[in-house]
Order: C-alpha cells, then sequence, then structure tokens
C-alpha cells in the first residue's frame, strides 16, 4: 500500500459565502473560519490545486475530495518523470514502484451541503457570542453602585470552538481519516 508522505494544499482564490449570520458573525474572517473546518474535513467546497508526495508500491486514493488528479510523476534519475500509473479498483491510482511519486490533483468545488453551512454558521455565531459562558474561567459580579458582571476565557476556549458549537457534530460524515 502507497503512503502519502506530503501535502501541499493552495489556497483558493476565493471560499463559499455564507448567508445567514448575524452581523458580529458576519464581520469574522471568513477565510480563518473555513479553513477551520477544512482543517477537520477532507471535503473542500472552493477549488485549488493540491500536490501529494507518495511512496510506495500498490493502491494510492487522493485523501481529499472532490478531486480531479491531473499528473502522475515518478522521480527518476534525479528528476521528476510523467507517469501514467494503472487505475486502482478504489478510485485512485495502482503506483507500480516504490517511487517517489508527485501527484498533482484539482481539489474541490460542488454545492455547500446544508449540514456545512449550518457548521459554518454555528461556529462563526459562537465565536461571537459575548453571553456564551463556555470556556469562562472566572466570572464575578460587583453589586456595589452599579452592577457590574466581568469573566475571564481561557485563551484555549477558542480552541475546543468546533466541538462547543456544535459544528463538529454536524461535520461528522465529512470528517478526515487518520
Amino acid at each position: 500500500m502507497a503512503a502519502t508522505l506530503k501535502e501541499v494544499e493552495a489556497i483558493p482564490a476565493s471560499y463559499p459565502n455564507i448567508t445567514g449570520l448575524s452581523v458580529p458573525a458576519a464581520m469574522l474572517d471568513q477565510a480563518a473560519l473555513w479553513q477551520r473546518i477544512e482543517a477537520y474535513c477532507r471535503m473542500r467546497w472552493a477549488v485549488r490545486e493540491v500536490v501529494w508526495t507518495v511512496e510506495g508500491e500498490g493502491a494510492w486514493e487522493a485523501p481529499l475530495t472532490p478531486a480531479t488528479l491531473n499528473t502522475v510523476e515518478v522521480w527518476e534519475s534525479g528528476a521528476w518523470v510523467e507517469c501514467t500509473p494503472a487505475a486502482s479498483p478504489w478510485g485512485g491510482y495502482d503506483l507500480p514502484g516504490d517511487g517517489p511519486y508527485r501527484i498533482t490533483a484539482d481539489v474541490g468545488g460542488g454545492d455547500v451541503p446544508a449540514a456545512v453551512s449550518e457548521a459554518f454558521r454555528r461556529l462563526a455565531e459562537y465565536l461571537t457570542d459575548a453571553t456564551d459562558r463556555a470556556g469562562v474561567s472566572s466570572y464575578s459580579v460587583n453589586m456595589g453602585g452599579a452592577i457590574e458582571e466581568s469573566y475571564q476565557r481561557n485563551p484555549a476556549w477558542v480552541a475546543r470552538a468546533m466541538e462547543l458549537s456544535g459544528a463538529a457534530d454536524l461535520l461528522r460524515p465529512y470528517k478526515r481519516r487518520a
């Protein structure tokens, strides 16, 4: 079985637009939110080029979808040489030798499923919700004179935003394989 050693993914020209966000959520960096979701998923909804370096003999399939595989090159005598390996019964290639191989593809495209749009919305709204107490490590209320409320969030609360917002549950069918 061939193994993917390296994956170089270009940043797409643009990401899909998600509507129906609150004003604060719409002001967030939409590209950063998409990158966060894509880091969790094997699917891509905006087209970009991806180059994989693969080593070993046997079946290999693109770890990101949808993928249109463009070129396969094998390293021979100090240079990349284009080759045409046989198709694999699982939709990728059956690489004939140890390689290494460089496989270039266009990845992404298609309509954003409703579950992914909702995951995006939940993540954006969660990150802008000042009333949500998730991740709060210190909370105080001062009742002397004017009522004052304050809280401190653990800086790591953003790291759990995908989980705490419910976005991860919606993205489970699209999750990357280990």
